[in-house]
Order: structure tokens, then sequence, then C-alpha cells
């Protein structure tokens, strides 16, 4: 059995660390509100490139800000005298546990806001147990990144032209001790950034955020000249792989094919593209805009969640993504119908601003108001298989703005497991799922 995390579960105790520490006359190192983070990194950070493509979206910006006010629109109801002194946030998604239903998102080149970047990163998020989402444009090559953290892990794909070389990394992840195979859609062409257009500068064009390829026995062989000798063909080479606008519905069967690992599509905007990925056999969707990166105007991926938990039911998993900025905003995911919640930008300011211990800050922050928020709600969630079997249940925004502002959670009765080699549950405790409902208002 793995060692705990250092800094695992009650993870509200951060909170009293913290006032214990200032009793000795120590405060924080980094900043504990996200938005004074966000500020000083954008302040602080040298390279003006860099700025830009981590605070950047595409166009206008619109969908980037439209992803954090639509929690902004949705209020807690919080319910009271529940006995809420025993809580246990830790749920098994797709035969990964985690001790709540966090993730980090996958978020490449993370080198250029810190010179360790994702090794960094997978170190912090080993000490409180989270698992990470790794970017296939990561700095390092996903071995490494392995070796590194050694906790809980997946493995982003971006699908290359290549299915020899799609195939190959795969495999390598698998090897690598990769639970799950998460395969990026929404990126099959590059969106409109005006920021970085400004600047001209995309830093896989400089060698950054290429070291999967550039590692790969698959990709090498295609190269006329080793990467070492000739860095510029190899990016040439990279350019090519990576966008594949021929993607198609009709590939999944291909990957389905090649790992026995759960799959997950990120990407998901529409409910029926939500059923085109459950019938065609994967295991879960991630809902997701990339962070307002590609579509300027695209729907906020918080408001489109219900419409996607409700049409694919039970059957697959539901992660949301994009625009969560609090343990609040994960508490709001859970109960419009996400099973989990992965965290983006936010690490991210972390590790420019702070490295390993910049990171384990946000996290354990995130973390600390996620784990108060259950409580002070009045919600006792206990170890279970799922978090939408057993956490706050889904709201549903009124099917007419007449109707009035409320919309009430309601629970599903527990069904059990529907998934095909039962890697979802059922809630364990459903006889209590009626008395524990989480109220939202928008």
């Amino acid at each position: 059995m793995a060692d705990p995390p250092p800094h695992g579960q009650p993870f509200a105790g951060y909170q009293a660390e913290i006032f214990l520490r200032g009793m000795a006359g120590e405060a924080p190192e980094h900043p504990v509100s996200i938005a004074e983070l966000e500020r000083l990194v954008e302040e602080r950070l040298d390279d003006p490139r860099a700025i830009a493509y981590v605070f950047g979206g595409a166009g206008r910006e619109q969908t980037m800000r439209s992803n954090v006010e639509a929690f902004d629109r949705w209020r807690i109801v919080p319910r009271m005298l529940r006995d809420v002194s025993r809580r246990d946030l830790s749920i098994d998604l797709l035969g990964t546990a985690m001790p709540a239903p966090l993730l980090l998102a996958p978020i490449g080149v993370q080198a250029i806001v810190h010179p360790e970047g994702e090794l960094a990163t997978a170190r912090a998020a080993a000490a409180v147990g989270l698992p990470i989402i790794l970017s296939t444009a990561s700095s390092f090559a996903l071995e490494e990144v392995a070796e590194a953290g050694g906790g809980p892990r997946w493995f982003q794909l971006y699908w290359p032209r290549s299915r020899e070389l799609a195939s190959s990394l795969v495999g390598r992840a698998e090897r690598a001790g990769y639970t799950a195979i998460v395969l990026t859609v929404d990126t099959f062409l590059p969106g409109w950034k005006p920021r970085d257009l400004q600047g001209a500068w995309q830093p896989f064009l400089e060698g950054v955020g290429i070291a999967n390829y550039t590692s790969d026995p698959v990709f090498r062989a295609a190269l006329a000249s080793s990467p070492e000798e000739d860095p510029q063909a190899a990016i040439g080479e990279f350019v090519v792989q990576f966008s594949n606008p021929e993607l198609s519905w009709d590939d999944l069967e291909f990957l389905r094919g090649e790992t026995e690992l759960p799959i997950l599509i990120k990407g998901i905007l529409h409910p029926d593209d939500a059923r085109a990925a459950r019938e065609r056999g994967v295991d879960g969707v991630i809902v997701s805009n990339h962070g307002g990166r590609q579509i300027d105007g695209a729907i906020a991926a918080l408001d489109a969640l219900p419409a996607i938990a409700d049409a694919v039911g039970d059957e697959l998993a539901v992660v949301l993504d994009s625009g969560v900025r609090s343990g609040a905003d994960v508490v709001k995911a859970l109960a419009l119908g996400a099973d989990a919640v992965a965290l983006g930008r936010p690490y991210l300011w972390g590790l420019g601003l702070g490295g390993e211990a910049g990171v384990l800050a946000v996290l354990r922050a995130v973390l600390a108001e996620l784990d108060l928020t259950v409580g002070l709600s009045g919600h006792t969630p206990g170890p279970r298989n799922s978090a939408r079997s057993c956490w706050p249940a889904r709201a549903r925004p009124p099917a007419d703005a007449r109707a009035g502002p409320d919309a009430v959670a309601s629970k599903r009765a527990a069904q059990g497991s529907r998934d095909r080699d039962g890697r979802r549950g059922g809630c364990r405790d459903g006889a209590r799922r009626g008395s524990r409902r989480l109220r939202l208002e928008r």
C-alpha cells in the first residue's frame, strides 16, 4: 500500500496550520487569494511572450471571461445543524483513487514560467495525492514526469497525424504508470490568439513543449537526423504531426483497440457529442472549451455541463474543466453534474510565482476551501466510487427564466454500476441521499 500523501485529508486543517504559524510570526509565503496570485504572476514574469501565452485567450477573450462568470451566476444555499464533523472527500474515478474530486488539468510548456515545469507540478500534486493530467506538450518526457512525481497520473493525448506515433505515445504512457488516456479533440486547428500573434511567438517553434515527441522512437525514426543533431528538422516534423484536422469519430475505434486504459474525450460542449462518445465505447468526457483559448464567444464550460451530465447519465464519467478558481467553484460544478473537476490556470500561476511550493500552496488552498464549503453547506460525503453518485446532486437552471430564480438539486436513485467493466459504482450511502441535497440558486 502506498504511503499517504504528506498533505492529505482533512484538507480544512490547512487553515488552522496557517493561523498556528502566524502565532510564531510566519505569514504565508505565497498569496492565499487566487486573484492576488494572478496579479502578482502577471506583474513578475520576466518574459512578455510567456505572459501573453499564459494569460491570453482566443479573439477578444470573451470565452475566457465567460468561464469564470458562469460560476458567479450560481449561489450555494447552505443547510444547518447536520453534523458535518466527519467528511471524507475521496472518490474512485475510472479506477483512480483520489483524495478529493479534483485533478490538475493538462497544461503544456510549463517550463516557460518555471525551469522545472511539469516536474515541479507533479511533485506538488503528489504531496496532496491529486492526479495530474500530463499534456502531450509537456516540457519534459512523460517518463521523467512520472518518476519525478510518483503520484496518480493520467496522460493527455494530442492525436498526431501518424497513427503509429499515437500508438507509441499511448503505449509509453501505459508503461510509465499513467492510468487513463485523455484525448483532446478541440485543438485540431490552432485558435486565433491575438496576444500570441502580436508577439509572433510560439514556444514549440523554439523546441519547448515537444519533449514527448523528440523522446519517442517512432517520431525519431521519421527524422533524417536525430533531434540533437538537427533540432530545426525535429521542430518541423512536430508542426506537421501536431494539428490533425482530419480526425473524426471513426478514429476512436483505433484508439480503443490500442489500450485497455480508460479513455476520456476532452473538449465536449454539446450533449450530442457526449452521446457520440458514449456510443463509441469511451469511458468519460471532459466538459471544456480549452480555457477559452480556442473559440471566442463559445459557451462557458459550466453552462454546458448540466445538459451533458443529463445526456450521459451514469454511463460515463464527467469531468468539468475551464474557469475553476476556487474550492467553492468545485462544489458548484459537482452540484451541476460533474464527477470531478480539473483545475488549470491557478496552479500554473502558483508554479510561475514559486515553483513546486507555489503549486502546493494553490492546491492546499483550493482543497481547504472545498472541504470547508462542503461542511458549511451542510453536506457530509463519505468514501465512494464516483463523485456524482454521492456528492451534491445536480442542480438545473430554470427551463424558462419566468419560472423563477431557484434551481434545486434532485438526487437520482442509487443504481449501482452501469459501466461495462464496473469501474463506476453506485452510491454507498444511498439511504441518505434524499436528505443531503445541496441547493443552488441562480
